[in-house]
Formats: C-alpha cells, structure tokens, sequence
C-alpha cells in the first residue's frame, strides 16, 4: 500500500481500529479510557515511558490494580533503569492489539508519551541504535555518568551542531540518541524533519482531552499534593532501598529525582515537591506542542474534568468516524 507521501505503508490487520485516547498529564485520560473501555468492550495499552516501571506507581500516577475496571497492558514491564526503547515498545503494544483483538474485544492505547503513541501506530522503522544492548549508547551513557549533561551536549554541539540545536542539554536521552544516528550515518535534526511524512501503519482513530492551561496547571499542582499524601516519599525510599538509585534519578524521571534530592539533605521537601510543580507543568507544555501537531486528533474540550460527560462526547466523536 502506498500512502500520499509516497511511501510504502506496512499494515497490522485488525477487524477493528485501535482507539487513541492521547493529551497532556492530569487532563483526564485514566478515567476517560476506562469509560469508553467499558462501553466499546475494550481493554487498554498504555503509552507511558515511565509506567513501564515496576514499583513507579505514585510518581507515575499508575492506575492501582484494584481501581482498574478492564484489562491494562503496559505497566511493570522492567526494573527502573533497565534498558528499553521506543522501538521495544512498538513490538510490544503491537502484539497487545493483536491479541485483544483476536479476543474479540477492542483494543485503547492510552497515554501522553508522544513518541510511544506514535512507534505503536505509525511506520516507525527504528534503526538499530534504537534497539537495547547498543554500544555506542553504552559509550555515551558512561560519559554523561562521568562528566555531566552539559558537557555531553558540548560534545554533539561539537559534531553535530544542527541537532544540538534542536535538543535541550538536559535531555541527556536525545542527546545520546542523536550520538547513535550519527554512528548510522544520519542525524537527529534530519530524523526531526521527517517525522511528519512517516505513514500510519496500524488503523486507528484519535481523542485528544483538551484542557485550558491555567486549569491544567492547578490540576498538576493538586495532582503532586496528592502524591505526597499518598506516600510518594515512602515509595522513593524503598526504591533506594532496592538499589534503583540511577533509575529514578535519571532526567525523565519527574517526581522521583526531586525526592531524591531532599532525601539525600540536598533541598528540602518544600522545595522538591515545588520542582516536581514546575516540572510536570513544562512537561505537560511539551506534550500539548507535540499532540497539536497531529491533524488525527479529534479533541474533546476536558476543562470540566466530568469523565462521564468527556467519554461521552469522545464516545460522539468516535461514532462520527465511524470507529
């Protein structure tokens, strides 16, 4: 199949399109997916880089297991710190619709993690430094643990100036992935400005929860009020008393690194759980740039925060596609 950029588009076949129910953290998603689970028979993927981990759940706003009311995929599927990619997920949520699918139930990928969104539904073919176990990933992590984020930018900047540009110093991530595709003989800038013509592999329709963002951010600070109160500092320090310091220090790791950080006498917990505010706000910032630039998304108006009335109107929306 040949889509209109040109391109040969490969295809997981389903009997029915996956429901994407995307947008930024504290906009409602959890529970809107899980309304329209219920009401379309489905079961949920969910598309979170940081769910992935075993015992992240408070900081992640992991849905406990007891409040789940259908199947969830996704959750606990490595240690904190353990290798994974963007590119193992793809496999993994692909095999996921598949089965539920051949179950004869509906498949919902759920999540606010663009990059997963898109490896799961679109013709994402990760190059090799995309994949676990890489040495030259290896090689750059091992730098970045010895001389810091900025200086590992330096580095790039040094050879690849174009990219460095486009990625912030503290995404140490990127930068290193941008290492890894000048070692394929491309670069992260011109991987950037192909992403929008890369086909749609899998059939799927988009919802997007849309939410003002000065109610968005009062959300996100009453959403790390109540990770406090349901024992976010009790779940970092048996995670350090497991051994997973590196894995919830490291720069994605929003809410685990600042109580790290106040644990260790560095700040005091006022001020990690202000850090944590003002981090998951520019985050929620990134995501909302990153979902408005896919033409898919049907968005649904989430300023009540009424799960029932926002499935409802998704569940409208998604009959008007005729999903």
């Amino acid at each position: 199949m040949i889509d209109e950029t040109g391109k040969t588009a490969i295809s997981l076949p389903l009997m029915r399109p996956v429901i994407c129910v995307v947008g930024p953290t504290a906009s409602g998603k959890t529970d809107v997916a899980q309304l329209l689970a219920q009401n379309l028979s489905g079961e949920v993927v969910s598309a979170d880089s940081m769910q992935i981990y075993r015992g992240m759940d408070i900081g992640t706003g992991k849905l406990p297991e007891e409040k789940r009311l259908v199947p969830h995929f996704g959750f606990d599927l490595v240690n904190p710190g353990e290798p994974y990619s963007a590119a193992v997920y793809q496999q993994y949520a692909r095999e996921c619709f598949s089965d539920i699918d051949k179950r004869g139930k509906r498949a919902l990928l759920v999540g606010g993690t663009g990059l997963y969104v898109r490896a799961a539904i679109d013709a994402y073919d990760f190059p090799k430094g995309e994949q676990v176990d890489n040495p030259v990933r290896e090689k750059w992590t091992s730098y970045y643990k010895d001389n810091g984020a900025d200086k590992l930018w330096e580095r790039l900047r040094e050879r690849d100036p174009e990219s460095a540009s486009v990625i912030h110093p503290n995404n140490v991530r990127r930068v290193i992935r941008a290492f890894e595709l000048l070692e394929e003989g491309t670069t992260y800038a011109i991987q950037k400005k192909n992403l929008a013509s890369i086909p749609q592999a899998v059939p799927a329709k988009f919802i997007g929860l849309a939410v003002d963002p000065e109610i968005l951010n009062k959300r996100i600070e009453r959403r790390v009020d109540s990770m406090i109160e349901c024992g976010l500092v009790c779940e970092v320090e048996r995670l350090l008393d497991e051994g997973f310091r590196k894995g919830i220090t490291a720069p994605q790791a929003i809410g685990y690194k600042e109580i790290v950080s106040a644990l260790d006498g560095d700040i005091s917990l006022d001020a990690a759980i202000e850090q944590i505010k003002t981090a998951t706000r520019r985050y929620a910032k990134r995501q909302r740039t990153w979902f408005r630039k896919d033409s898919r998304i049907a968005w649904i108006d989430a300023d009540s925060g009424n799960a029932e009335a926002i499935a409802t109107q998704a569940q409208h929306s998604l009959d008007t596609m005729g999903a």
